[in-house]
């Protein structure tokens, strides 16, 4: 057997060789600098989202506690009108045909303060009683009075001559609407009243509590307006 001739294959490199070779390190190179980089740049975006978020929870916290404070404060500290409601208002002579002389008018009426914390300073409380819209009397009740919060004022008096302006024309009148079942009457208690809260005092408001109420045939306040709720307004 002949032995084969052994061949060295000699390779010979070039200088582009060596600079494709380099070329390839240095793509490495850049790829894994242009990674590290983008995975900081990563990092640094969702740290700053994260810091972002809590700043608006904290704030949004902040927010809502603080309205929600505000809220509760101002329902506890906004004033409520005073509540009135008539329990009395009788009539005797209504039931004597020419008692229009003699005539006389006791009424009973209460103010309730509903607020928590809120004074309300009355001042000079007047009342005016209508018949048909007319005036048919007109007082002074009580003198400029603070009432306290969660109280009840009891306001009560005599209406009679000459305050009590009833002439024989008007007496018929009432007469002629008894026969009917009940005599309608308004009453009006007017005020000027300010709010007060610690040293804090609140513009004047005129007040007016409208009574709307009938005197039945035995010169008694009828039974369904007994202790009926008057309407408050401020003009």
């Amino acid at each position: 057997m002949m032995a084969t001739p052994h061949h060295q294959i000699h390779i010979q490199t070039t200088p582009n060789d060596h600079l494709n070779r380099s070329g390839l390190t240095d793509d490495r190179q850049v790829r894994q600098h242009r990674n590290t980089k983008y995975n900081t740049h990563q990092v640094q975006d969702s740290l700053a989202t994260r810091v972002t978020k809590l700043i608006c929870a904290v704030f949004l916290s902040i927010f809502f506690t603080v309205g929600l404070v505000t809220f509760i404060l101002w329902l506890s500290l906004r004033p409520h009108r005073p509540r009135f409601h008539i329990h009395e208002f009788t009539f005797p002579s209504l039931t004597e045909p020419n008692g229009f002389s003699t005539a006389q008018i006791t009424f009973n009426l209460t103010a309730r303060n509903l607020n928590l914390e809120i004074r309300i300073y009355y001042d000079t409380v007047n009342l005016t009683l209508y018949y048909r819209d007319q005036t048919i009397a007109q007082t002074p009740l009580l003198f400029p009075f603070y009432q306290s919060p969660k109280n009840t004022a009891i306001i009560y008096g005599t209406l009679s001559r000459p305050t009590l302006k009833i002439d024989k024309a008007r007496w018929m009148q009432f007469l002629a609407a008894r026969k009917q079942g009940a005599v309608a009457f308004r009453v009006d208690v007017v005020s000027s009243i300010r709010f007060k809260v610690s040293t804090w005092d609140s513009r004047r408001h005129k007040m007016h509590a409208n009574c709307e109420i009938r005197v039945g045939s035995n010169g008694m306040l009828v039974a369904a307006d007994k202790g009926k709720k008057c309407p408050v307004y401020f003009s």
